[in-house]
């Protein structure tokens, strides 16, 4: 078959809906991809996929093995330096990385992590920036090294983010917004469950000072009111929550539960409580309801039983839904959801959930 059809005519043949004609065009490319070790099939896949969406190449391109996984982080690399490409190539990294493909540890020497955290930085694309940082909470309990590397970008994206939950740019649609702070507060609790000691420290720095004072009160200080006191503020140092050292005993969904248990939102802090929101935290942001209701994302529950859910609303806020199909993203500049199938990529995204029982209502800092 190969032999009889070029190279275009055969990814046209991956979306045929003749299920015997797409597995074995998709056998013809797993097994190219087998003998040639160069970058060339891989790039042509993810440039199909920007375009088309196509869920069987989505399917080739999220099991690919070494060598093909630096050549398909370069490729990505690329595509995030283009802004036409880059929101679409943060979505085909968070369908790569909620796999935990076993050369995650790789991704914290690749050039496409300093990019994602400059997209953060700079960036001012409400969508493009709401999934980098979903795609960043799911890529650090992967990478929790990267910390000694890359911490002050984490924190100055938190700090840059969190003033716009309150600034509201006038650009920016309402509803972005309110997907923008559940972003934000899930990156709060990242940060705080992986590294406490650094991040109140930075907390303490940025917030004393007079412009950051509204943003502290209005954004910061909710988000204190829903976690426990850290046990490593007691009985660690900023030094040792970044030694390489403390992460090696842990794997993934370790880092993730860790940073679970500081949760004092019933919400996030069992597996589970289903779609049950805190009482205060509906009591004390009512005027949030009308946003969700309106909002054309659907709530649902991501693959751990637990969305994440913010203070910002009366209902928990996701980007995922249903497992087994890739993720809905606002599309700009409308409201409509793009037409792609719903997926849990950022499956760990649900960093407040832990095996544990529900929080009780004491230890809040």
């Amino acid at each position: 078959m190969a032999q009889q059809a070029n190279l275009g005519e055969l990814l046209s043949m991956l979306d045929s809906p003749v299920l015997s004609v797409r597995d074995e065009v998709t056998a013809v490319f797993k097994e190219n991809l087998s003998s040639d070790r160069g970058p060339m099939l891989v790039n042509t896949l993810v440039d199909y996929y920007l375009e088309t969406n196509s869920q069987p190449v989505l399917h080739i391109l999220t099991t690919l093995q070494e060598p093909h996984d630096k050549h398909l982080l370069d490729k990505m690399n690329d595509c995030m330096g283009r802004a036409a490409s880059r929101l679409p190539a943060l979505s085909l990294l968070g369908h790569v990385i909620r796999l935990q493909p076993p050369w995650k540890h790789k991704l914290s020497q690749a050039p496409l992590l300093p990019s994602l955290l400059k997209c953060l930085k700079v960036d001012t694309d409400v969508i493009v920036l709401t999934t980098g940082v979903l795609v960043l909470i799911t890529m650090l309990p992967m990478i929790p090294q990267s910390g000694k590397q890359h911490l002050h970008d984490f924190f100055d994206i938190f700090g840059r983010l969190s003033s716009w939950c309150l600034k509201k740019p006038g650009h920016v649609t309402e509803i972005y917004l309110v997907h923008l702070h559940a972003s934000v507060y899930a990156l709060f609790h990242r940060l705080y469950g992986m590294y406490p000691c650094n991040f109140v420290s930075f907390l303490r720095s940025h917030y004393s000072m007079k412009e950051n004072l509204d943003t502290f009160e209005e954004v910061v200080r909710p988000m204190m009111e829903h976690v426990r006191i850290h046990p490593e503020l007691v009985t660690g140092s900023k030094d040792h929550e970044l030694d390489p050292r403390r992460w090696k005993r842990l794997e993934t969904h370790d880092v993730v539960i860790e940073c679970a248990k500081i949760s004092l939102d019933p919400a996030e802090a069992s597996y589970e409580d289903g779609d049950s929101v805190s009482p205060q935290v509906s009591a004390r942001f009512p005027h949030r309801a009308a946003d969700v209701a309106a909002s054309p994302y659907v709530d649902m529950q991501n693959s751990c039983g637990s969305a994440t859910s913010t203070p910002y609303s009366s209902s928990r806020l996701t980007l995922f839904s249903t497992p087994g199909q890739p993720p809905q993203i606002l599309s700009p500049p409308s409201t409509r959801l793009l037409t792609e199938p719903p997926q849990v990529w950022c499956s760990r995204v649900c960093l407040l959930a832990p095996l544990s029982g529900e929080a009780d209502s004491s230890g809040r800092i």
